[in-house]
This record gives C-alpha cells, sequence and structure tokens, in this order.
C-alpha cells in the first residue's frame, strides 16, 4: 500500500470570474522509501501540491491519504522543507531545531530532547556551528539547519519544496549528496519538488512532470533506473542518463511551449521563435553606434590583481588574471562561489577599481562605468513606477542623444520584441513576474548598443525551466548584434550552451584563469540540439572535472609552481 496518495484532487482559489483553478485530477502514490520528483514550471501550483501532501491546505475534489487514511491536518509524520529558511534570527542552530523537537516530544525527558536535536545537527554536519544564529550562516548551512529541524521530527515521508534552488552549484551538490545519504541511513520516503531535470535525476527513483497551468495535473511517469549510488561523473558517460536527460528536458521545452499568453495564468510570454539570420538586423543607429574596426584583442585583461585592505591585513581576490577576447566572441566565466568571477566582471564593467594591471576595451583602457559596457545583474534594477519600454528608453535617451525620436522609439521597441516583451512593453515593472523583468533587463543592457556585454548570472535567480526560454531569447538576440561578451555563471551546462570559450577560475583568494575551454560547437544553438551533440558530454566532463579539482581548494600544479 501506498504511504502518501492524492486521489483526483483538484484545488482552485477564488470566486466567480476571479476563480483560478490552480491544480485538476492529480493522482499520485508513493511507495515507502521511495524517491519522486516532481518537476514543473514556475506558477504551475508545485507549492499547493506541497501544501496538500503536508495537510496545510485541503482539496477542493477529491482525496489525500496518509498511510491509508485522509489527511486532516499537518503531522510529524510528514515534515517539509521549503525553499525559504524560516529560522528564529535570535536563536542558534541547535535552538532552532530544539523548538521541533520539543514540540513533537514533549513527554520526553530534557536531557532525552536536548539529545535528539544535537544528533540531527551533526547529521547535517553542523556540529561545529551549533551556537552560530542565521545571520552568521551561508546560505547552505541556513538549510542545512531547516533540514535538520524537519528530520528531527522523525517523519516518516520528508517533502522537499525546492529546498535548493537558492543555492550556489557547489552548496547545491553538496547538500544534493547529504540529502541522498540521509535517505538511504534513515530509510525515509521522499517527495522532491523541484525545477532542475540533473537534481531530480540523481535522487529520484521516478520523475513526474507537473503540467503547466491553470488546472495543471500530472504527468507521464520517467522511471530512473539507474544504478545507486549515482556518481555525477559516472552518470555524465552513461549512455542510459543521457538518453533520459534528453527525453525529460525536451518534454519539458514541450510543455513550457504549451502554456498560455494571456490572462491571470501567463506569468511568462509565449517564447519567441528564433529568426532566420537574414532577416531583420538591429535599428541604423544602433549598428552605427556598435561600428568599431578592431577585431582581435578586442577585450584585454591584463595582469589583472585585486587586493582588498580588511582588518588582518590585505587580502588578494584576483591574481595576473590574463585573457584576451576578439570583437563578437562570447566568453563563460565559472567556478566556485569566492572565486572572484563577479569581482572581475565589475572591474570590467569600470564599477571597481583594478589594483594591479588593467582591463582594455576596444583600444582603450577602462577607468570608469559608461553605457559602452553593459550589465545584467541576477536582479534586473527596473524603476518598478515605469514601464517595460520606460526603463528600456531611459538608457536609449542617454545612448542616442542625437537621433531622432522615432529613432529611439524604434530601437526600444526592436529589442522588447526580441526578448518576446512586444504585447507587454506598457506594463509597469511591478507587474511582470521575475522572468519578464529580466527580458527587459536583457533589452535595456542590448539597447544600448554597447561595445561589451557584461552578465552576472543574470538567470541565478529564475528557476532553471525559465531559464532555458531565456537563455534562448539571450542567443536569438546577441545572433543579430554579435556584441562581445563575458557571462559568470555557476551552471555547467549554461556556460557551454552560450559561450565560444568557457575560462574556469581556480578556488580564491589569489584566484587566477585555471583553464579554458574552447567549445566548437556549431551556431545557432538550442538546448535540445547542445543534448544531442556528440562533443556535448565530453566538454560537460571537462567543467564537472575541473570543479571537482577544486571543490575543496585543491591547488594545480601550475598554480603551485
Amino acid at each position: 500500500m501506498a504511504i502518501l496518495e492524492l486521489r483526483g484532487v483538484g484545488k482552485s482559489y477564488g470566486e466567480g470570474a476571479n476563480r483560478i483553478d490552480v491544480l485538476a485530477d492529480v493522482n499520485l502514490a508513493v511507495e515507502e522509501g521511495e524517491c519522486v520528483a516532481i518537476i514543473g514550471y514556475s506558477g504551475s501550483g508545485k507549492t499547493t501540491l506541497v501544501s496538500l501532501l503536508a495537510g496545510l491546505i485541503a482539496p477542493d475534489k477529491g482525496e489525500a491519504l496518509f498511510a491509508g487514511k485522509p489527511i486532516k491536518g499537518p503531522s510529524p509524520d510528514r515534515g517539509v522543507v521549503f525553499q525559504s529558511y524560516a529560522l528564529m534570527p535570535w536563536m542558534n542552530v541547535t535552538q532552532n531545531v530544539q523548538l521541533a523537537v520539543d514540540s513533537v516530544f514533549a513527554r520526553e525527558s530534557a536531557k532525552a530532547r536536548a539529545a535528539r536535536a544535537r544528533t540531527q545537527v551533526e547529521i547535517v554536519g553542523l556540529a561545529h556551528a551549533a551556537d552560530r544564529r542565521p545571520a552568521e550562516l551561508s546560505g547552505g548551512m541556513r538549510q542545512r539547519t531547516n533540514l535538520a529541524r524537519a528530520l528531527a521530527l522523525d517523519p516518516r515521508v520528508l517533502i522537499l519544496d525546492e529546498p535548493l534552488s537558492a543555492l550556489d552549484a557547489l552548496t547545491r551538490a553538496k547538500l544534493q549528496d547529504e540529502l541522498e545519504a540521509i535517505r538511504v541511513r534513515e530509510k525515509k520516503t521522499f517527495v522532491l519538488v523541484t525545477n532542475d531535470v540533473d537534481e531530480a535525476l540523481l535522487l529520484a527513483d521516478r520523475v513526474i512532470p507537473l503540467t503547466p497551468g491553470p488546472g495543471a495535473t500530472l504527468d507521464r511517469v520517467f522511471e530512473v533506473n539507474l544504478p545507486r549510488p549515482r556518481d555525477r561523473h559516472a552518470l555524465n558517460q552513461s549512455p542510459h542518463f543521457k538518453r533520459l536527460r534528453a527525453d525529460i528536458t525536451g518534454h519539458m521545452m514541450a510543455l513550457g511551449a504549451e502554456r498560455p499568453t494571456s490572462g491571470q495564468a501567463a506569468a511568462e510570454p509565449k517564447p519567441i521563435t528564433p529568426l532566420r539570420l537574414d532577416e531583420r538586423r538591429p535599428p541604423k543607429a544602433y549598428q552605427d553606434a556598435a561600428r568599431s574596426p578592431r577585431e582581435e584583442r578586442f577585450v584585454e585583461f591584463s595582469q589583472i590583481t585585486k587586493t582588498y585592505s580588511t582588518a588582518r591585513g590585505p587580502l588578494t581576490v584576483l591574481k595576473d588574471v590574463d585573457l584576451q577576447m576578439r570583437k563578437g566572441e562570447i566568453v563563460s566565466l565559472i567556478g566556485h562561489s569566492g572565486c572572484g568571477k563577479s569581482t572581475l566582471l565589475t572591474m570590467c564593467a569600470g564599477l571597481t577599481d583594478v589594483t594591479l594591471g588593467g582591463v582594455i576595451l576596444d583600444g582603450r583602457e577602462v577607468t570608469r562605468a559608461s553605457p559602452e559596457r553593459a550589465v545584467v545583474f541576477q536582479a534586473p534594477s527596473l524603476m518598478p513606477w515605469l514601464t517595460a519600454r520606460e526603463n528600456v528608453m531611459l538608457g536609449v535617451d542617454r545612448v542616442y542623444p542625437h537621433a531622432s525620436r522615432a529613432d529611439r522609439l524604434e530601437i526600444v521597441d526592436y529589442y522588447l520584441m526580441r526578448v518576446g516583451l512586444a504585447d507587454a512593453r506598457d506594463r509597469r515593472a511591478d507587474q511582470l513576474s521575475n522572468g519578464m523583468k529580466q527580458r527587459v533587463g536583457l533589452a535595456r543592457a542590448f539597447a544600448l548598443s554597447p561595445k561589451l556585454l557584461l552578465l552576472d548570472e543574470p538567470f541565478g535567480m529564475l528557476d532553471s525551466l525559465t531559464r532555458w526560454e531565456l537563455q534562448e531569447v539571450l542567443m536569438d538576440v546577441w545572433a543579430r548584434s554579435q556584441v562581445t561578451t563575458i557571462c559568470v555563471t555557476h551552471d555547467v551546462d549554461e556556460a557551454i550552451l552560450l559561450a565560444d570559450r568557457v575560462v574556469m577560475m581556480t578556488n580564491g583568494p589569489e584566484a587566477r584563469i585555471g583553464k579554458i575551454m574552447k567549445v566548437d560547437l556549431p551556431r545557432p544553438r538550442t538546448r535540445k540540439a547542445l543534448l544531442e551533440h556528440p562533443r556535448y558530454y565530453e566538454y560537460r566532463e571537462q567543467v564537472l572535472g575541473f570543479l571537482e579539482e577544486y571543490e575543496h581548494g585543491a591547488v594545480s600544479k601550475k598554480d603551485a609552481a
């Protein structure tokens, strides 16, 4: 008998014309000891599904069952770990875990309850930080505390609602491994809600897509018949893993293309169809502003070193970074958190001073910020009271002061159209989803006619499925402008998908370029074509191998010399 079931479940919010059918006819049966991954787009109803399983809300139709009995409310038998940490800021790690223990095991002695809390803190690897408060913890450590608190309830089922999506790639990988170890050791049943295909394949026995809403439901089941324990590098060489990964990715992309584009359920615009390269080019005013005779060594990082003054003395973040880029090239910078990727990017933008060396763009040294170097950060920093069109126009008015009003509007509308926001150009920024805001940020950056486009983890705050769409939007727009681009990312697939070369940074302090990999894949590129290319997994293995080498602060022979 299944330990957790949903039978014909439906859930709606609102009434009358404002009624939104979030879930419809959802059927699920989870066996004890199984790990089931539910994967879906933002806004498809994943969190509503979690709340139903946890007993935080009741279904409008159908029934939710635990161990064959109706779920009538929350229970310690079903532990929940959400994406946000919700820790008490005035309590340390142990005290936060103790809260859960005291509420569930009130009949036990104080000594026994304290022992339970200590055990769970040790299980998640936080014994060294047991006395720290949340403000003193990294994001990964806060999520470990959240996990320890859920495990302290000794649940039969652990429900994980995108628990790792806000973490960097290395921390995420470590916690994925920890979750698998806990599942095996504690013999727990997991329901993992995620938007990351790789995470689902690493942990799950079955992967079940959730269709886009309204009226979302569970779709076809993908059986994950991969041997355990699962090693990332071994999986990267497994034909079965590659085929399954491509099948699930292709299926999710097809579901994304079918999402509605109007009404309340339209969280994102429909993905744009890339134009052929001989179709309409950027406006003439844009092309004139972007013109330069220099092709080779268009961008140069010359012996760049960055040192900060600290209470303990000078701290050298980057040391002797050398790199040359040709005009129109895309370079991805990848490395573990703290390796100086973003520092290098902000120095290139003129937002941070260079301690030694210099950045040369089109034959001139970078000394200050300028519109010729457009930057797109994780959060696009739009003026919330202005429309998408007005936000893009802010920069265009400055960069094209001698162009006519009609020419400037043509540039703005061209790029809003290119990023798929032609129909939303008159909507205020505060009415846009995060993905749509980032589309505006991309349109604004391209519309500046920059000599250099700088992307600092531009899709890092978005779910991986929305990220796929915007990566293809970015490549489509780039194909028309051929603007020289540097992209900082922690996503191996994104680095390979976008770049002509992937530049891998060693760990800091004194980080430097550890390896440069040329990506010899045809353009235009799509994620689907990438997964089918025979060299893709070879490139992926090179980057994963480098990151693994530096996972624990390793120093290569070259660095040690």
